[in-house]
């Protein structure tokens, strides 16, 4: 076999080699598996070219070190002084001098096109089907559907996985781990597929980044800042990422999850979707029962709150502010009102309280009236209706 042709041999085996998405595992739609050694298996054009890309690069890279230290330990091992060879005194070379300026660079450019091509491809966002707000806060997701199919549309995603699975410092888990802990949510992103979503991003509170790696997007949402991204799915199914940007204690337990579904499918999600939504939307005038606000509070609680100021009320010391005995809760309810709908950075606690307004009336009423009942707190004016948080919205 020629020099050439053996070359031509190793650089197929390896492109064969880089292609495998995982080894001893079998492949699961949109979420890593054991002993993975690639990127996950594409399911956009974007993806698909990220992946080539890489493969190829690889392929170069791979081929550039044989040939170096090839060469470098042919030299070392053919031409050693045990041999009776001397070494060689000679000075520069302008040929050998253009050719290593020469070859670097065409190779560089070679590595350059194609992925310029592909960067520029991922900056267009004009023409889309579907455009959806991602709003990053510690430590969920919120959503609005902006325009297209499902306009108006709007929550929060938060993580599912029981803290029984997750555990806590020095308290071990109670239950198994299911197949997607840590990466599973309440509340998943519905689009539909072959349609171009638009994602537009941004924070209430410090940087995250929204990641899907099977659609081969990761942008940042800034605090102050909108960026957007795209993609724009080929195959149905549900596939999963997280948070990819350093945001706190709680960054870990920040998925994202989104279910690429059929056109009708679709179209019955938003249907059902808004049904839902007008259910939440209670009657702003319903006078509720203190019983009926608290019960529903400690759900709302659970799901948004336990996170930081924990289950008891006690918060994280130096971290999160207590809401057992706090001045906030046992106060005016205005002032609580307003911290739920407009956040608080009190300057005492290193991570600031999000805004909660994505939250309907009746859930924000019902939270802070099972905070101002609880614990030891024994607060004045211990119950909040739904048409106060409305009033305090204007």
């Amino acid at each position: 076999m020629t020099y050439a042709k053996r070359l031509q041999a190793l650089m197929l085996g390896l492109a064969i080699t880089a292609s495998i998405p995982a080894m001893a595992a079998p492949e699961v739609t949109g979420r890593p598996v054991e002993y993975q050694l690639n990127l996950q298996p594409p399911v956009t054009r974007i993806a698909s070219e990220i992946y080539d890309l890489h493969t190829w690069m690889m392929v170069v890279c791979v081929v550039i070190f044989v040939g170096v230290f090839g060469v470098m330990f042919y030299s070392v091992f053919k031409h050693r002084r045990s041999l009776g060879h001397k070494p060689a005194t000679f000075h520069e070379s302008t040929a050998v001098e253009i050719a290593w300026t020469i070859i670097p660079f065409l190779i560089v450019i070679a590595m350059a096109l194609p992925a310029t091509k592909t960067v520029v491809a991922m900056k267009d966002t004009s023409n889309a089907d579907l455009t959806i707000k991602a709003t990053g806060m510690q430590w969920r997701w919120g959503y609005d559907y902006l325009k297209g199919e499902g306009e108006g549309i709007s929550f929060l995603s938060s993580l599912s996985t029981p803290r029984s699975q997750i555990g806590s410092p020095g308290v071990a888990p109670t239950q198994p781990r299911g197949e997607n802990y840590l990466i599973e949510v309440d509340n998943e992103v519905v689009v539909p597929v072959n349609k171009k979503i638009r994602m537009v991003l941004t924070a209430n509170d410090v940087i995250h980044a929204w990641m899907i790696p099977a659609f081969g997007v990761k942008q940042d949402a800034i605090p102050g800042f909108v960026r957007d991204t795209w993609f724009k799915s080929e195959k149905i199914g549900t596939f999963r990422g997280q948070c990819a940007e350093l945001c706190g204690k709680e960054h870990a337990f920040m998925p994202i999850v989104v279910k690429v579904v059929s056109d009708a499918d679709y179209t019955a999600w938003v249907a059902g979707k808004k049904k839902d939504m007008a259910a939440l939307a209670d009657d702003p005038a319903k006078v509720w029962t203190i019983d009926e606000l608290k019960t529903k509070g400690e759900k709302v609680y659970a799901t948004n709150c336990a996170v930081c100021h924990q289950a008891n009320g006690k918060g994280i010391p130096n971290a999160f502010a207590a809401l057992d005995g706090s001045a906030v809760v046992n106060g005016p309810k205005a002032g609580q009102i307003n911290v739920l709908l407009n956040g608080q950075n009190s300057g005492k606690y290193p991570s600031q309280m999000p805004i909660f307004k994505q939250l309907s009336d009746s859930d924000i009423a019902a939270v802070i009236t099972y905070t101002r009942n609880n614990w030891s707190n024994k607060a004045a004016e211990n119950i909040v209706q739904p048409a106060e948080v409305l009033a305090a919205r204007k």
